[in-house]
């Protein structure tokens, strides 16, 4: 039996199968959005990245891993900044447009809940619009494996949709705040408190809201709406 802060036990072989079936699933839906080496969010990177960059520097951090690292366009960022950038990413074909895109970073194609099986620890996570494409069980799986590859005096950064994305309340339901919003994908719509709970094994320096301006394809220009956790490792 696995037990996690915060997550009732359950049998690994459950876990196991779960996870494949759904990540096998992800992967699928993921595949078919970067076919083609399409840049779906454009080159340039979030305004969050900008800002977690800033904070990063400030406190001397020199590696990072980006979970959910797309095809680059944010560990460009760090990576062109000094930073020392490892991205993990569930599409194939994401990942062969990140080698191209983004040289100076490293790159494996593994689900973010493998994030754990990487060698060596990390001085920071930047993990952008990941979190909420979970459900819940698996949001908390997710962030207890990112403990455990954050340094002792590690730094997480994570952006999420929140409770005032457009699109909340779009689509079949799944869960609380939890929604079938696009055909084959899930989002979850965080209110603040869900938020710091999420992080409560955390402990929390910054949380807030920022409006992030996209332009692609299927949407057009369109704003989102998200909020941000900046948290340190706790030390038991």
């Amino acid at each position: 039996m696995l037990e996690f802060r915060g997550v009732a036990k359950i049998p690994f072989c459950i876990i196991k199968s779960f996870m494949k079936n759904y990540t096998d699933g992800m992967r699928d839906y993921w595949n078919s959005r970067f076919s083609e080496g399409r840049k779906i969010w454009g080159r340039e990177p979030s305004k969050t990245a900008f800002y977690a960059r800033d904070l990063f520097k400030n406190l001397n951090v020199e590696s990072i891993i980006v979970p959910g690292s797309g095809y680059g366009r944010n560990t460009k960022l760090f990576s062109k900044s000094g930073f020392k950038v490892a991205g993990i990413e569930i599409s194939d074909d994401a990942v062969k447009e990140a080698l191209k895109f983004d040289p100076k970073s490293k790159f494996y194609r593994r689900t973010v809940l493998e994030i754990d099986s990487l060698n060596g620890k990390f001085d920071a996570i930047y993990c952008f619009n990941v979190l909420h494409l979970f459900r819940k069980k698996e949001r908390l799986l997710f962030i207890e494996k990112c403990i455990e590859v954050l340094n002792d005096d590690g730094f997480a950064f994570f952006v999420v949709f929140s409770d005032k994305e457009i699109s909340f309340g779009k689509g079949k339901k799944i869960e609380e705040n939890t929604f079938e919003s696009k055909p084959g994908r899930i989002a979850h719509y965080f209110p603040r408190e869900d938020l710091l709970a999420h992080f409560k094994n955390f402990d929390v320096i910054e949380i807030g809201e920022m409006e992030d301006k996209e332009n692609h394809g299927d949407v057009g220009e369109h704003v989102h709406f998200l909020r941000y956790v900046f948290c340190s490792k706790r030390e038991y």
